[in-house]
């Protein structure tokens, strides 16, 4: 496991592609915090840390990793909720502790990129902020308010487009499995068709995990919801990958939560990535369940 040289605020949580990143905690917790499928952070209360604890850990950081680490990941939930009169302070004094670095980046949601304006989304890219992690999880309008999501099609899309514009590149992940059988094809259509509309750098997907059991999630899903088979599952993601219209997006499906580990470049890989979809729904018993898993 990549060292990280401070005692964080726990759990503490990254994407894949930031595992030999620097790690700041500038926000504890998430802002909203009300998503039916996610327990990352229902053991903490979110609060914004104060700037004089956040430029220690950027000195320790730096001191550590200064000439060796390329990368910054700015967490816990998102970081930007915070303001840019916080957010940009923040970004100097890890460019001024650290030096070059190929990027910085954060979780996001599409509601915080919103309130801020162009030219302050084009000021923060400029302070390095190169990249936003940001968890739609399904383009489906009647899914989003079922898992209290708190964003809708359009404002997932306007949030997006307006970090583009700004020069700001996204990474998105969508949540197979999330409505289960009874939501999955609308779920894999409306997903496909919000990705081609906003055409991310990079596009994951990640399978829902039930750590606290399949009635936990019942009980704050506000839908019915019935569990797939694995099969199931790789057959919603096989109609997701073969409706999507998009180019040079970089796709990955290897979490530890998801059944089948895929990668690929859509549109150009999208023919051997259904191939390879196809090949395992044959090989793979029709009624296996997913395993049950602590993965967040």
């Amino acid at each position: 496991m990549f060292y990280q040289p401070l005692e964080y605020n726990e759990p503490l949580f990254r994407p894949p592609g930031e595992a030999r990143s620097a790690i700041l905690q500038a926000t504890i917790g998430c802002s909203w915090n009300e998503c039916a499928f996610c327990e990352m952070y229902t053991s903490k209360k979110f609060k914004i840390r104060n700037f004089d604890e956040i430029k220690k850990d950027i000195t320790t950081l730096a001191e550590y990793y200064r000439g060796y680490v390329k990368k910054v990941f700015i967490a816990d939930g998102d970081a930007m909720v915070l303001s840019s009169g916080k957010l940009l302070p923040i970004l100097n004094e890890i460019n001024s502790q650290f030096g070059k670095l190929q990027r910085i980046s954060s979780y996001a949601m599409p509601r915080n990129i919103l309130a801020k304006t162009q030219s302050e989304l084009i000021e923060l890219r400029d302070a390095g902020l190169r990249l936003l992690y940001i968890g739609i999880e399904t383009g489906d309008d009647e899914l989003l308010r079922l898992i209290n999501k708190g964003e809708t099609f359009n404002s997932t899309i306007e949030g997006i487009q307006k970090a583009h514009e700004a020069g700001i590149e996204t990474s998105i992940m969508i949540l197979n499995g999330l409505g289960g059988k009874k939501y999955s094809e609308q779920h894999a259509i409306k997903s496909a068709e919000i990705i081609s509309k906003i055409n991310p750098k990079f596009l994951s997907t990640l399978t829902l995990s039930l750590p606290f059991g399949q009635q936990h999630f019942k009980n704050r899903f506000k839908g019915e919801y019935i569990q797939q088979s694995v099969v199931e599952l790789i057959e919603e993601l096989k109609i997701f990958i073969k409706n999507m219209n998009v180019e040079n997006v970089i796709y990955r499906s290897n979490h530890v939560s998801n059944n089948l580990i895929l990668a690929g470049t859509l549109d150009k890989d999208k023919g051997e990535l259904i191939r390879q979809m196809d090949a395992a729904i044959i090989e793979t018993p029709r009624h296996l369940m997913p395993r049950s898993s602590g993965v967040l």
